[in-house]
C-alpha cells in the first residue's frame, strides 16, 4: 500500500438511491477506487437501498455493470473487483412507508460502534421522510453521519424546511452537505496557494487585483435531466452552490486554522458581505440566457426547447452576474460569475486579473504591457497558470510579450487526481466537515440568490438566446465590457 494512503475506520455506507444515476456514475466508482488504493478496511460494507426488489444478486449485477461502464477496464483486473463486490449488500426499502426498514435495521445491527453513513442520493423531497424513519427505527448512533446532495430546496424557505427536518434526527456535526466542486484538487490548492505562500497573500486585495472571473462552462445540454432542470435553471443549479463556494474560497480571509468551523466561518462572512442584487439592480448586474440550435465541437446540436420537447420555457440555461463584496479587502473589485450549458467548451476556472503596472519605463516599440493573470483550472486539466511579461528572446531590441508559467498537476506529480467524490466520501467517514457546507452557509447563499430570482420574476427580465457552441449571449459580453474588461477567451 502506498505510504500516502491511510485506511479509514471501519464503516457501513448506506446509499439511498443505490440504483440511481449518481450511485452508478460517481459513488460506486469512487468507492471502488478507494478500495483499490487500499483505503477501505476489511470490515467496510456498502449497502445499496432502493424500492426495487433486486436482492443481493441483482444488485451485484448492477454494481458490476456500473463499474464496467465508468472505470477503466485495466483497473478492474485481478482481485480488486471481487474484493469490492464482496463488500456490497442490498436492502429493498420503501422510503416513504415502513416496508423494509426492519430488515435494514437488522442488517446494520451487527456493530453499532463503527461509523455508519447514510448517503441521500435521492430527490430532496425525500430527505425529510427518510430522516424521520431513520430516527423512528433507531438507526442513528453516535458515529452516524448523513450526506445530503444538492439541491437543498429551490429557495431559502425550502432549504430551511429540509435542514430543520434532517436536523431533528441528526446533529449538525453529523450532517455533510456535499458540493463535489470542493473536493477537486485545484480548489483545495487554492487555499494552499494563498495561505502557504508569502508571494500571493500580500497581493490578494483591491490594491493589487483589478477583477476576478469565475467560469463554470459545460458543452453538454440538459440531456435526461431536462425535467428537473426546467424547474431549476442555471442560477439554482450552479450559482447557488458551486460558484458561490468557489467565490468564498477565493475571497475569504485567512482562517485561524485549517479546521472545519474556522474555514466555514470565513466563508460565511463573504456570503453575508455580498452586495444585494434586487429589482433595482438585477437588469444591470445579471444576464439570463437560453441555448438555441448550433454546433458544439463541429457537431450540430438541438436547442433547449427541442431537448425539452416543449414549445416554450422561461428557464435560463446560462447566467452571468457582476457581483461585489462589500468589505475592506474587496471594495471596488468586481467578481464576474458565469455558467451555462451548450457553451463552446467544458471548462471551470478562476481567473485573477491583477492591476496594470503604475508606470512603464519602456517606449511604444516594446509593445503593450498586459496585466498579470493567475488562472486556476478546475477542469478538464487541473492546474494553475501565472501569466507574466518577459522580453522576447533575440537581438532585435526590447520587445515584451506575456508568457504562461504553467503547472499541470498530472504532469507535475505524474498521477491523475482522484475524483472529487473519492476525497469527499473518505472525509465523511473520517468526520472531517471542512469541505462541506454548514446550515448557515446554505441559508446565507439563498439570502443572496432569492432576491435575484424575485427580481427576474417581478421585472420580467428577458432571456437572451445564444447559439449552442458560443460563450453565451452577447449581453454577457456587454456586462463585462461596460467596465472596460473582457472575458478570458476574448483576450487570447
Amino acid at each position: 500500500m502506498s505510504p500516502r494512503t491511510i485506511q479509514v475506520s471501519p464503516f457501513d455506507l448506506v446509499v439511498f438511491g443505490g440504483t440511481g444515476d449518481l450511485a452508478a456514475r460517481k459513488l460506486l466508482p469512487a468507492l471502488f477506487q478507494r478500495d483499490r488504493a487500499g483505503q477501505l478496511p476489511e470490515q467496510a460494507r456498502i449497502i445499496g437501498v432502493s424500492r426495487k426488489a433486486l436482492g443481493d444478486g441483482g444488485y451485484l449485477r448492477f454494481v458490476r455493470q456500473a463499474l464496467e461502464a465508468h472505470v477503466k477496464p485495466a483497473e478492474l483486473e485481478g482481485a480488486a473487483l471481487e474484493r469490492f463486490l464482496a463488500r456490497v449488500h442490498f436492502c429493498a426499502v420503501d422510503v416513504t412507508g415502513d416496508g423494509g426498514w426492519s430488515e435494514l435495521a437488522t442488517l446494520l445491527s451487527e456493530d453499532v460502534a463503527q461509523v455508519r453513513t447514510f448517503y441521500f442520493a435521492v430527490s430532496p423531497d425525500l430527505f425529510a421522510p427518510i430522516s424521520q424513519r431513520i430516527g423512528r427505527f433507531g438507526l442513528v448512533t453516535p458515529e452516524s453521519r448523513v450526506v445530503l446532495e444538492k439541491p437543498l430546496g429551490k429557495d431559502g424557505e425550502g432549504a430551511r424546511v429540509v435542514n430543520e427536518a434532517v436536523g431533528r434526527v441528526f446533529g449538525e456535526h453529523q450532517i455533510f452537505r456535499i458540493d463535489h466542486y470542493l473536493g477537486k484538487e485545484t480548489v483545495q490548492n487554492l487555499m494552499a496557494l494563498r495561505f502557504a505562500n508569502r508571494l500571493f497573500e500580500p497581493l490578494w486585495n483591491s490594491t493589487h487585483i483589478d477583477h476576478i472571473q469565475i467560469t463554470v462552462a459545460e458543452d453538454l445540454g440538459v440531456g435526461e435531466r431536462g425535467g428537473y432542470y426546467d424547474t431549476s435553471g442555471a442560477l439554482r443549479d450552479m450559482v447557488q452552490n458551486h460558484i458561490l463556494q468557489l467565490l468564498c474560497l477565493t475571497a475569504m480571509e485567512p482562517p485561524d486554522a485549517f479546521e472545519a468551523d474556522a474555514v466555514r466561518d470565513e466563508k460565511l462572512k463573504i456570503l453575508k458581505a455580498l452586495r444585494r442584487i434586487d429589482d433595482h439592480t438585477a437588469e444591470a448586474a445579471t444576464v439570463r440566457g437560453q441555448y438555441r440550435k448550433g454546433s458544439v465541437g463541429g457537431q450540430p446540436t438541438q436547442g433547449y426547447l427541442e431537448d425539452l420537447a416543449a414549445e416554450e420555457s422561461e428557464t435560463e440555461t446560462f447566467v452571468a452576474i457582476r457581483a461585489e463584496i462589500a468589505n475592506w479587502r474587496w471594495a471596488g473589485v468586481p467578481f464576474y460569475l458565469r455558467t451555462g450549458k451548450r457553451l463552446a467548451a467544458r471548462t471551470s476556472e478562476i481567473v485573477v486579473n491583477f492591476r496594470p503596472i503604475s508606470h512603464s519605463i519602456f517606449d511604444h516599440t516594446a509593445g503593450r504591457i498586459s496585466q498579470n493573470r493567475l488562472i486556476i483550472r478546475l477542469q478538464p486539466d487541473e492546474g494553475m497558470t501565472l501569466e507574466v511579461m518577459i522580453k522576447d528572446p533575440g537581438p532585435g531590441g526590447m520587445r515584451l510579450r506575456r508568457i504562461p508559467l504553467d503547472m499541470s498537476f498530472v504532469e507535475t506529480f505524474g498521477v491523475s487526481n482522484p475524483d472529487a467524490y473519492e476525497r469527499l466520501l473518505m472525509d465523511v467517514i473520517r468526520g472531517n466537515q471542512t469541505l462541506f457546507m454548514r446550515h448557515d452557509e446554505v441559508a446565507a447563499a439563498w439570502n443572496w440568490i432569492d432576491p435575484i430570482l424575485s427580481a427576474w420574476k417581478h421585472t420580467a427580465q428577458r432571456i437572451h438566446p445564444y447559439p449552442a457552441g458560443a460563450w453565451g449571449p452577447s449581453a454577457s459580453i456587454a456586462l463585462i465590457e461596460r467596465d472596460g474588461r473582457t472575458w478570458l477567451e476574448d483576450t487570447e
